[in-house]
């Protein structure tokens, strides 16, 4: 009895460690959340412009390979991916639109004009109900739409230089 009561707590020791030693090594990369929406078609979408502009709809993304951005002015990494945003629509492949999260239109407005406007067209979404319909965790996301109108790739949390380059060859490829 006296042996149990020694190695026992080793033993559990030593499954903890390995328990440990496998949730810290390997790809457990936080921004790859699976969504259920890849290869599916995209949720509905009708939002107000943000510019009074035409509203951002689902049938905007048809046809063509789109990227849709859930921003908002008060999201700091929503700058720091903003430059990648600006790249990908100089681009020209595929068109970006954004969707502005739970944030105040005029503060949005202001963001851009100080940061530049990537977006062919805003849809606001002022209360978080199309994020809800879209599976947003948070912002920034990043959702790649084949011409299809399927989802195809998303990207949870800010764009990386190395998503940018991920991004742009999906978009060579959709755009085949």
């Amino acid at each position: 009895m006296i042996r149990v009561a020694t190695y026992l707590p080793l033993a559990v020791a030593a499954i903890l460690a390995v328990v440990f030693f496998w949730a810290l090594s390997g790809d457990r990369d936080p921004s790859r959340v699976p969504s259920p929406f890849i290869d599916k078609p995209a949720p509905a979408l009708d939002l107000a412009a943000l510019d009074g502009g035409p509203r951002l709809t689902k049938a905007a993304f048809a046809g063509r390979v789109s990227i849709l951005n859930v921003f908002a002015s008060w999201c700091l990494p929503c700058l720091a991916e903003h430059p990648f945003l600006m790249a990908l629509a100089k681009d020209g492949k595929a068109q970006v639109f954004g969707l502005n999260y739970k944030d105040k239109p005029e503060d949005a407005k202001a963001w851009l004009a100080e940061h530049g406007n990537p977006f062919t067209r805003i849809g606001t979404d002022r209360n978080g109900r199309a994020g809800i319909e879209w599976g947003v965790y948070g912002v920034p996301e990043t959702f790649l739409i084949g011409p299809d109108g399927r989802i195809r790739h998303k990207v949870v949390g800010p764009i990386t230089n190395d998503q940018l380059k991920q991004l742009r060859r999906m978009i060579g490829d959709l755009g085949k």
